[in-house]
C-alpha cells in the first residue's frame, strides 16, 4: 500500500516475533501505543525477558513506510485468546466512575459459567498479580490504557483457581487527577433514599502510583407498610383498629450507613521490581425493625383478639461491623523468572444487638381476672421486657502466596511456561451470643498449599513445527493443601488448546478437586430470630416462624469433578465481533449448602430441623448449613460480542501520527492468536481506537445460558431431585434458560448504556408424585422475569466550545440512570392462582424502579 503524500508521516504496524520468553507471545500494539526504549518496569508482564524496543522505521522499494513494534507492556502472554479487549475509547463509552463500576458493567463478559464460586473474575494489574482488588478498585477509568478479559484457563498461569475468568487492567504510564463523585438514588415508589459521596486522589508515574479514596453512604430504611405488605394474622383472632400496625415496624431494607477509607502506595524498585502497600478501614452500621410485641388474648366467652403494642418498644436489631485490612505485593525479576509475592489480611469485629420479645402473659391474667378488656388499653406495668440478645464475632484472615513464572525449556513447538506457587492462609473466628444455644465458638484454621501449572506447546505455525495441524498446547496443573481441621486436600487438572486458525480456537479442560467447608459454615454463632416470614409447602401457607441460623460442625469435605469444552471464533462480520460457546459439566459429592427450600422432601431428609405445633403449623426451623450427598449439573453458554466505530470524525479531535489507524487486516488488537498473527478480540479496539479521530463507538454483548440438567440427592440412597422439573432447593428453583445483555455507545461527549437480565419461569412442586403426594401440599409457579437498566451520561469535558467558555466544566460528567426500567417483579402463584403472602411484590423486590443522578468531577 502506498500512502498518500499528506499522510506520509503516518505508518502501518506489522508484527514481528519477539525473542523467546516465558510464554507464547502476544500481538503488537497499535501504532499510537508504541512504547519508548526504556528498561522494563513492574508494569511489564511477567516475562523472563524484557520487551524489545521498537525497531527503526524502514522503507520498502515501493516507498511504503513500515514500523516494527513490540507488544503493549502489561499484556497477558498466553496461547488462549482474550474474550474481549477494550481500548481507551471503549472504556470511555461505559461512562464508569471507577474500576469497580467498570468491572460491574463488564459482568456479562467477566462472569464464569463453570457453576463454582460466585462467578467473579480474578484481577491482574499490568499483567501481574495484586494482593487484593482493594489496591485498584478506585482508580479512575481514565487512567486505564487497555482492559483484557480472558477465559478461565488463564487463571492457572497466575496461581488463581481455574473456575474464574481473568481481567487484566493495563495502566497508562502517567496520570494525575483528583476526583469527586456524588450519587443520589430514589425509588419511583418512594419510601427511602440512598446517598453516597466519594473523593479520590490518583497519581501514576510508570511503576509508582498513589491512590487515596474516601467514601460515605447513607440509605434510609424502607418499611413493609411503605410497600403495602399484607400481614398474616392469628387464625380466628380479631384485631383492634387502634393498635399500631406491624408493617410500620418491619423493615424490608435496613437503615444503613457506611464509611470507607482506602489507600494504595506503589513504588518502583528499579530493574522491573516494585512494591505495593494497601490499607483500608471501614465501618458498616445497619439497623432493622422486626415488628411489635404481640399476644392473642382469650376472652371469657372464648373469643380471640390479637393485640400489638409499642410497649416497651418496637423490636429492632442493630449490626455494627468494623473492618481493618492491609495488603502488600512484591514483584521481582529473578533472572529469567518472575516472582510475585502477595500478602493480605483483614480483621472484622461485628456486634449485633437483637431485641427479645417481651413477656405479655400478664395481660392474659388481667383479662382472666376481669381487670382488662381484650379491646382496652394495654397497661405498661403488666408487660415485662426481656433482656437484649447480644452476638459478637471477631474474624481474622491472613493469606500469603508466592508465584514464580518462567520458561524452563524450549520445545520444537515453542517455549514452555511453568508457574510454581506456595502459600499459607489463616482463618480465625471467635463468636459468642447471649442467646446462644451452645458454647461460644473459637475456631482456627491454617491452610498450607503448593501447586504448579505447566503449559506445553506441541505444534506451532509460528515456529514452523506441525503448523498444518494448527497451534496445539497442553496444560497440566495440580495443587495440594494441608488444612489444619480437615487434613489433606488435593486438586489436579489437564487441558488442551487447539488454535485451528488465527480466528478459531477450541479448548477442553478437566478438573478434579476437594474442598473444605468454610469456618462460618462450621462455627458461626447460633442465632435465633423470631417473626421470619416462611412459606410452608406441606400446608400451602405463609407463616411467621422462629428461625435458627449459625454453624454446623458436622459438615464434611466436598469432592468436585468438572469438564469444560469451548470454542472461540472471531466472526467474519464487522471489525469487532466474536462468538464464544462453552459447555460445562459439574459433579459434586458431600456438598455444603445453605438450608434448602422447605419442601416435604427436604423436611423428610433432615428430621428434627422443623418444629410444628399441635395443629401442624410451623413454629421454628433450624436453617443451619447442611451436607448434600451429591449434585450434578450441565449447561451450555454462548456469548456474542459486537462493536465498532460510527459517526463522522470530529474536526476538533486531536490526531497523533498514528491516530485512528489499525493493524493490517482491519482487526482489533486483542492480543495474538496461537499463531502470533493479529487477532481481533471481539468487543475491543486497540491503541487510541476508532474514537481517536472523534468518531463514536458502540458495543453490544449478549450471553445466553441453557441448563441441560440439574439434579441433587440430599441423602445417600434418597430420591434424586430434578431441579429443572419441579424439585427445588432454593427459593425459586433453577431457570432452564437465562440471558444477560449489556451495550451502548458514546459519541462526542454523549453516552447511553443499557443492560438487562432474563430468566425463564420455574416451578416448585410441594407434593411429589413419587411420594404419593401429601395432603395440602402445594405447587408454586414462578413466572419469567426480564429486567432492564438504562443510563445516560454527558461528558462535558469533551465539549471543547463549552469548556473554552466555562473551564470549570473540564472533567465534569453528569449521569442519569434508571434501574429496573419497567418496574418488573417476578409473579408467583400457587395452585389456585393466588399469590402467597410470603411472595408479595414488596418481599421479592422492595426497591422497585430506582432513579439515580450522578455528578462526577475530575480536577
Amino acid at each position: 500500500m502506498v500512502l498518500p503524500d499528506r499522510a506520509a508521516a503516518m505508518a502501518l504496524l506489522v508484527l514481528t516475533p519477539l525473542p523467546a520468553a516465558a510464554a507464547p507471545q502476544t500481538a503488537a500494539p497499535p501504532a499510537a501505543e508504541l512504547p519508548t526504549a526504556e528498561p522494563p518496569t513492574a508494569e511489564q508482564n511477567a516475562a523472563p525477558a524484557p520487551a524489545a524496543a521498537p525497531e527503526p522505521e524502514t522503507s520498502d522499494p515501493d516507498g511504503d513506510i513500515v514500523v516494527v513494534a513490540t507488544r503493549v507492556r502489561g499484556e497477558v502472554e498466553t496461547a488462549v485468546p482474550p474474550i474481549i479487549t477494550l481500548s481507551e475509547d471503549d472504556i470511555a463509552a461505559y461512562g464508569a466512575g471507577s474500576l469497580q463500576s467498570l468491572l460491574t458493567a463488564l459482568a456479562p463478559q467477566t462472569g464464569s459459567g463453570r457453576g463454582r464460586g460466585d462467578g467473579a473474575p480474578s484481577v491482574l494489574l499490568n499483567g501481574l498479580r495484586i494482593a487484593s482488588f482493594r489496591e485498584i478498585r478506585s482508580i479512575p477509568p481514565e487512567a486505564i490504557r487497555r482492559v483484557e478479559v480472558l477465559p478461565e484457563e488463564v487463571a492457572l498461569k497466575y496461581g488463581f483457581r481455574p473456575d474464574q475468568r481473568v481481567v487484566n487492567f493495563i495502566l497508562k504510564d502517567k496520570f494525575r487527577s483528583f476526583g469527586s463523585e456524588t450519587e443520589a438514588k430514589l425509588p419511583g415508589a418512594g419510601g427511602f433514599s440512598d446517598l453516597s459521596q466519594e473523593a479520590t486522589l490518583t497519581r501514576i508515574e510508570k511503576a509508582s502510583r498513589l491512590n487515596l479514596t474516601g467514601t460515605i453512604e447513607r440509605r434510609s430504611p424502607l418499611t413493609e407498610a411503605e410497600r403495602g405488605i399484607v400481614q398474616p394474622s392469628a387464625s380466628g383472632a380479631a384485631t383492634v383498629s387502634t393498635d399500631p400496625k406491624q408493617g410500620d415496624y418491619r423493615t424490608l431494607l435496613a437503615d444503613a450507613r457506611s464509611a470507607v477509607l482506602n489507600g494504595t502506595w506503589a513504588k518502583s524498585l528499579g530493574t522491573g521490581a516494585s512494591l505495593t502497600l494497601n490499607g483500608l478501614v471501614q465501618r458498616n452500621d445497619n439497623r432493622s425493625l422486626n415488628g411489635l410485641n404481640t399476644i392473642v388474648l382469650a376472652a371469657p366467652d372464648g373469643s380471640l383478639t390479637q393485640r400489638a403494642t409499642l410497649l416497651p418498644a418496637p423490636l429492632a436489631s442493630r449490626t455494627v461491623a468494623d473492618t481493618v485490612s492491609a495488603g502488600a505485593t512484591l514483584n521481582l525479576p529473578l533472572g529469567a523468572w518472575q516472582l510475585a509475592w502477595t500478602a493480605d489480611g483483614s480483621h472484622v469485629a461485628t456486634t449485633t444487638t437483637i431485641d427479645a420479645r417481651a413477656d405479655l402473659s400478664g395481660l392474659q391474667s388481667l383479662v382472666d381476672q376481669g381487670a382488662l378488656s381484650p379491646f382496652g388499653s394495654l397497661p405498661a406495668d403488666a408487660i415485662l421486657p426481656a433482656p437484649q440478645g447480644i452476638a459478637r464475632s471477631k474474624s481474622d484472615t491472613a493469606t500469603t502466596l508466592a508465584t514464580v513464572t518462567g520458561s524452563p525449556l524450549r520445545l520444537p513447538g515453542g517455549q514452555t511456561a511453568l508457574t510454581l506457587k506456595a502459600g499459607f492462609a489463616y482463618n480465625g473466628l471467635r463468636s459468642s451470643d447471649s442467646r446462644q444455644l451452645g458454647a461460644p465458638a473459637d475456631l482456627k484454621r491454617g491452610d498450607a498449599q503448593a501447586g504448579f501449572s505447566l503449559d506445553l506447546p506441541i505444534t506451532s505455525r509460528r515456529e514452523g513445527f506441525g503448523g498444518k495441524l494448527g497451534d496445539i498446547s497442553l496444560n497440566f496443573n495440580g495443587e495440594a493443601h494441608t488444612v489444619s481441621d480437615f487434613g489433606g486436600l488435593t486438586a489436579w487438572g489437564a487441558g488442551i488448546t487447539w488454535g485451528v486458525t488465527p480466528k478459531l480456537t477450541f479448548a477442553a479442560n478437566y478438573i478434579t478437586s476437594q474442598k473444605a467447608p468454610g469456618l462460618a459454615d462450621l462455627g458461626a454463632p447460633v442465632t435465633v430470630t423470631t417473626g421470619v416470614a416462611l412459606y410452608d409447602f406441606t400446608r400451602g401457607e405463609s407463616v411467621l416462624a422462629t428461625v435458627i441460623t449459625g454453624g454446623n460442625p458436622a459438615l464434611v469435605k466436598e469432592r468436585q469433578r468438572d469438564i469444560k469444552l469451548s470454542a472461540n471464533w472471531d466472526l467474519p462480520i464487522g471489525k469487532e465481533s466474536a462468538l464464544l460457546v462453552e459447555y460445562f459439566r459439574n459433579r459434586s459429592q458431600g456438598t455444603t449448602n445453605a438450608f434448602p427450600l422447605l419442601t416435604p422432601d427436604v423436611e423428610a431428609a433432615f428430621p428434627g430441623r422443623v418444629t410444628r405445633d399441635a395443629s401442624g403449623r410451623i413454629v421454628s426451623v433450624d436453617q443451619r448449613a447442611v451436607t448434600f450427598a451429591e449434585t450434578t449439573g450441565s449447561r451450555l453458554r454462548a456469548s456474542l460480542n459486537f462493536g465498532g466505530p460510527f459517526g463522522k470524525p470530529d474536526p476538533n479531535a486531536r490526531r497523533g501520527a498514528f491516530a485512528g489507524m489499525r493493524r493490517p487486516g482491519g482487526g482489533g488488537p486483542g492480543g495474538s492468536g496461537p499463531s502470533g498473527g493479529a487477532r481481533p478480540a471481539g468487543g475491543g479496539s486497540g491503541g487510541r481506537g476508532p474514537g481517536a479521530d472523534g468518531r463514536g463507538h458502540w458495543n453490544l454483548s449478549l450471553a445466553y445460558t441453557q441448563e441441560l440438567d440439574e439434579t441433587a440427592r440430599i441423602v445417600p440412597g434418597g430420591r434424586v431431585l430434578d431441579l429443572l422439573g419441579g424439585d427445588a432447593l432454593s427459593g425459586a428453583g433453577i431457570a432452564r434458560s437465562s440471558a444477560t445483555l449489556e451495550g451502548g455507545g458514546f459519541y462526542r461527549g454523549f453516552g447511553l448504556r443499557v443492560s438487562g437480565t432474563y430468566a425463564s419461569g420455574t416451578r416448585v412442586d410441594g407434593a411429589q408424585a413419587s411420594s404419593g403426594g401429601i395432603p395440602g401440599a402445594s405447587r408454586l409457579d414462578f413466572g419469567a422475569l426480564a429486567t432492564f437498566n438504562l443510563r445516560g451520561f454527558i461528558d462535558l469535558g469533551r465539549m471543547q466550545k463549552l469548556t473554552t467558555r466555562a473551564p470549570f466544566f473540564k472533567g465534569t460528567r453528569i449521569a442519569l440512570g434508571v434501574n429496573n426500567l419497567f418496574d418488573a417483579v417476578q409473579k408467583v402463584t400457587d395452585q389456585t392462582g393466588a399469590t402467597p403472602l410470603r411472595y408479595q411484590r414488596g418481599y421479592l423486590n422492595p426497591e422497585g424502579r430506582v432513579f439515580s443522578i450522578e455528578l462526577r468531577k475530575q480536577f
